[in-house]
């Protein structure tokens, strides 16, 4: 069985035992709880594939290590906010207000578990491009490590500001003007720990294009290849959940509305001007 035959397999028993383990809990989180761990998994399977056949493993490894370094920094900050506790993204008990019974079981199986475990497989797939063009690194690599890890640092710290401020509104009994973090990152974009997230994940689709561009491969094929559609999925997937929260956080704070004029969504961007949004509106 081939890498890419390993990582399906194992894909799918994940996907079971997701299924399987929220109808037995009536929680479906269960993906959210391996959305960090697994990628690093298939990831590695890829190198650990071109190590034991003898290829240039060297990009395949730095990939592996990237990746290693993401999961190993969302797991903690999913750990800290008590995701690994059994508490179930808020989100889904709202989605299943608006349901049926049945109507939310098949959302469950259809999207959450088999959608977004898909979805976790399409973006580690940049390992098998380079796994396919087994070829030595290049500088474009270290161009690629370099802004994976500014990238890395940068939802870090996005990260962190927001959990510095929501310790804070705890402390001050649950509520702090104006509900929600509007400074540091958060000043130029609404949700910048989303836009480091998807940003880490293109990247590392550039450093498997380029192990197929440095293997010969022309603009389609080499540096647009079919392993574009992890990215691009994972960004839709992003953009249709932020508009989601959203519309949840508009209805609880009334200073959202103005934040959201005002403040780029994704994308860092120098803020508008009251006057400016206002006209823009």
């Amino acid at each position: 069985m081939g890498a890419l035959g390993m990582v399906v397999v194992l894909a799918g028993a994940v996907c079971a035992l997701c299924w399987v383990l929220s109808l037995i809990t009536k929680d479906t989180s269960w993906v959210d709880r391996i959305w960090s761990i697994v990628p690093v998994a298939y990831v590695w399977i890829f190198a650990g594939v071109a190590i034991a056949g003898g290829l240039d493993a060297a990009r395949l490894i730095l990939m592996a290590a990237l990746v290693t370094l993401w999961g190993a920094r969302l797991t903690f900050n999913f750990a800290r906010k008590g995701g690994y506790s059994g508490m179930e993204d808020y989100r889904w008990a709202i989605l299943r207000a608006r349901m049926r019974p049945w109507q939310f079981q098949v959302f469950n199986l259809l999207f959450i578990v088999l959608y977004q475990n898909a979805l976790l497989v399409l973006i580690t797939l940049p390992a098998a491009a380079a796994l396919l063009n087994a070829t030595p690194l290049n500088g474009w690599d270290a161009v690629w490590a370099l802004l994976f890890l500014a990238f890395l640092a940068g939802e870090w710290l996005a990260d962190q500001q927001q959990w510095n401020f929501h310790r804070a509104k705890a402390a001050a009994g649950g509520e702090l003007a104006p509900g929600f973090v509007t400074t540091g990152l958060f000043r130029y974009s609404r949700h910048p720990n989303f836009f480091f997230e998807q940003a880490q994940w293109w990247v590392l689709y550039l450093m498997g294009a380029n192990a197929a561009l440095s293997a010969g491969a022309g603009i389609l094929g080499g540096a647009i290849n079919v392993t574009i559609a992890g990215p691009i999925l994972l960004t839709l997937l992003f953009i249709g959940s932020t508009v989601f929260t959203e519309s949840i956080s508009a209805g609880k704070y009334p200073a959202y509305a103005e934040y959201r004029r005002t403040t780029s969504m994704l994308v860092p961007w120098p803020p508008r001007s009251r006057q400016t949004a206002g006209a823009l509106s």
